[in-house]
C-alpha cells in the first residue's frame, strides 16, 4: 500500500478521535460536527468544484468527509470502529450523483 494512503488513514482516524473527545467534553455536539461535515461535502460536490470531475474523482474527494460523518454517528462512549470497517460502510452507503445513470 502507498505510504501516503497510510498517512491519510492515520490522519482521518486521528480527526475522528478528536471529534469524539470534543463531543464527550461538551465542546461540540455530534449534530454540530455533522452539520460542518455536511457543509464540507456540499461545497466539494457543488457544480463549481466538481463540474468537470468524474464520479470516481468526486468519490475520492468526498471519501474522507463521509468516513468522518460515519465515525461521528458512533456513540462517543463506544469504541471507534476500525478504518477498514468505516471505509466499507462508506462504500456501501455511496449513492450515485445526479449526472450518473
Amino acid at each position: 500500500m502507498n505510504v501516503a494512503n497510510l498517512q491519510l488513514e492515520g490522519l482521518l482516524m486521528a480527526v475522528a478521535s478528536i471529534n469524539h473527545v470534543l463531543v464527550r467534553k461538551g465542546v461540540l455536539t455530534s449534530q454540530e460536527i455533522d452539520i460542518a461535515l455536511r457543509k464540507a461535502e456540499a461545497s466539494e460536490t457543488g457544480e463549481e468544484r466538481s463540474g468537470g470531475m468524474s464520479a470516481s474523482s468526486r468519490d475520492a474527494v468526498n471519501f474522507p468527509i463521509r468516513l468522518l460523518e460515519l465515525a461521528n454517528q458512533c456513540q462517543p462512549e463506544a469504541d471507534m470502529p476500525s478504518f477498514s470497517k468505516l471505509a466499507r460502510l462508506v462504500g456501501q452507503m455511496k449513492e450515485p450523483y445526479n449526472d450518473q445513470v
